[in-house]
């Protein structure tokens, strides 16, 4: 069970936000997420290569108001609501959903733990936790991820999987600021390219002729083999990173045809704090 301190304080955070809004007003969303941004841009920084970034979960629990207030301000929002919201404003708010809330889940425990897996048990996963207060219902961060928004009808786009952060090293780096719908297409793209040159997870081995990737591929690799984006495989979608990747130009070209060996590297789930 998620810890009581923590329901109770989000239970204060809502009435406080309430209380602050006229009952009858139709106050709008903030569509650029600036209070996120805002929490981000003080408690995330880039490693020096710019490929991964890391959290500074102490000084974030220290100073967790602004999150708090986001977190309620995404509550409030309506499955009404987000109907209205276009496809973009609708991807932005629920992959930020995702990060705000997943950063308030390692809050029920840090300092004490190592991974996200630790708030899991033997037959229980974190991911799976009911404790997402949104649109009416209370939702796991599965249920955002996966019937949100990789269930969504207009589901589109394989690179959420590089904006989406499970506070884990392993993972594609948490964005020091919110994704919004007018940069999102830019925001994608640069996670996209940010994880890819990263070269504790992906690389190839041109004498072995291997395509060495994060398990994230293995994972979702059916949201690769999908046509979108002009990739029908994985290694295909890859080889449209060859900057990133550090490809020569016949090497992209042979990756893009498959043909290449294909393996995953270890997924690192210790926590990425700073």
């Amino acid at each position: 069970m998620l810890n009581r301190f923590y329901v109770v304080r989000l239970a204060l955070v809502w009435l406080v936000f309430a209380m602050l809004v006229p009952a009858q007003a139709a106050v709008p969303f903030d569509h650029q997420h600036a209070q996120f941004t805002d929490v981000l841009k003080k408690h995330v920084y880039w490693n020096a290569a710019g490929t991964a970034s890391a959290v500074d979960y102490a000084g974030l629990k220290a100073q967790r108001t602004g999150l708090d207030l986001y977190t309620a301000a995404l509550s409030q929002v309506t499955a009404a609501q987000l109907e209205k919201f276009s496809k973009l404003e609708r991807r932005a708010f629920l992959i930020n959903a995702y990060n705000a809330f997943t950063l308030q889940l390692i809050l029920t425990k840090y300092p004490d733990l190592a991974s996200i897996k630790d708030l899991g048990g033997l037959f229980s996963s974190p991911w799976k936790k009911a404790f997402v207060p949104l649109m009416g219902q209370t939702r796991s961060l599965d249920d955002i991820e996966h019937t949100l928004i990789r269930g969504a009808a207009d589901f589109d786009d394989p690179r959420i999987h590089f904006a989406v952060n499970c506070a884990s090293i392993g993972c594609p780096s948490l964005r020091p600021e919110a994704f919004t719908a007018a940069a999102l297409e830019a925001q994608l793209q640069d996670q996209t390219q940010r994880f890819l040159r990263d070269r504790s997870h992906n690389y190839y081995d041109a004498a072995a002729n291997t395509l060495h990737l994060s398990m994230i591929f293995k994972w979702y690799g059916s949201d690769f083999e999908r046509g979108l984006l002009g990739a029908n495989s994985v290694p295909q979608f890859v080889s449209n990173y060859g900057a990133a990747m550090a490809l020569s130009k016949v090497q992209q070209q042979q990756i893009g045809a498959g043909k290449v060996d294909l393996e995953y590297t270890e997924y690192d789930w210790k926590l990425n704090r700073r």
